[in-house]
């Protein structure tokens, strides 16, 4: 029997249109899956950045560096209360006082801030530094009702009460702390010429060391302050106290003497800004 290869060859031409077409390659699909995975990162790059912009305010909206020390304070949480705000604090000082404060609500809240600290601290037991301090943040006008006040505010008998002599002086070996630490300040009234600024205060008060018959405690009280525009600064022409309001005291583990003494000595006071 003849083998396959043996038999006459023949050959079958299709037409044309009827040749069978080659598979797709690979390649041509590959621009199309290239232009879908660049728009879908173009994409994703757009919702990052519209994300990114949602909270940042529109330009000329009152960031910083606008110049308006009235403009309106940051929205805060519901209950939490105003939310912190405000210029930076002045820079220049007279006699350890903070001075030249904007002409305007926020620089008269932040002088009463300051001021408060003043007539709060341990320099007002003492007649000379007590004088300083009112001839420094007192209107003119006003200083010498202010000075007769506190002088009799801060008499030898107030003095005795707090564990000092009449030069604001402890006993041997005891530190005298008078600190007023404002919580925050609201104002009423203003107007560029007056203003009534209430500063919610606590304060340290008593006699840190061994023996003490007055050890340190803490006081919640509010200053009401009146100020008026002097041309340059904001000053005080009239001042008043009243008490609270004070929150729950924590059930917290007093200090020692030595550790309130350290503290009182290395901790520095502030210029407040509002």
């Amino acid at each position: 029997m003849p083998s396959f290869d043996d038999q006459p060859h023949t050959r079958t031409r299709l037409p044309v249109g009827e040749q069978p077409s080659p598979p797709p390659s690979l390649r041509q699909s590959r621009p199309l899956r290239t232009l879908l995975t660049v728009l879908v990162v173009v994409t994703l790059l757009v919702v990052a950045i519209a994300i990114a912009n949602r909270g940042k305010p529109a330009p000329g909206s009152g960031g910083t560096g606008s110049g308006s020390a009235d403009r309106a304070a940051p929205s805060a949480p519901s209950g939490a209360g105003p939310a912190p705000s405000g210029d930076q604090p002045v820079g220049t000082t007279v006699n350890g006082i903070a001075a030249g404060f904007p002409h305007s609500d926020q620089g008269a809240q932040s002088a009463a801030a300051n001021y408060a600290v003043a007539i709060g601290s341990a320099d007002m037991f003492r007649t000379d530094s007590r004088h300083t301090i009112v001839a420094t943040i007192a209107d003119p006008a006003a200083a010498p009702t202010l000075q007769s006040r506190l002088d009799q505010g801060f008499s030898p008998e107030t003095a005795a009460r707090f564990g000092v002599d009449a030069q604001g002086r402890p006993p041997k070996g005891q530190t005298f702390v008078s600190r007023t630490i404002p919580v925050g300040t609201k104002s009423n009234g203003y107007t560029a010429d007056s203003v009534k600024i209430d500063v919610w205060c606590t304060g340290l008060f008593g006699l840190a060391g061994e023996r003490s018959v007055k050890p340190v405690s803490q006081e919640w009280f509010t200053l009401n302050l009146s100020l008026r525009w002097t041309g340059t600064d904001w000053k005080l022409t009239d001042f008043s106290r009243v008490s609270g309001p004070a929150p729950v005291p924590p059930d917290q583990q007093a200090a020692t003497a030595e550790e309130i003494t350290g503290a009182v000595e290395q901790f520095g006071g502030f210029r407040y800004a509002r």
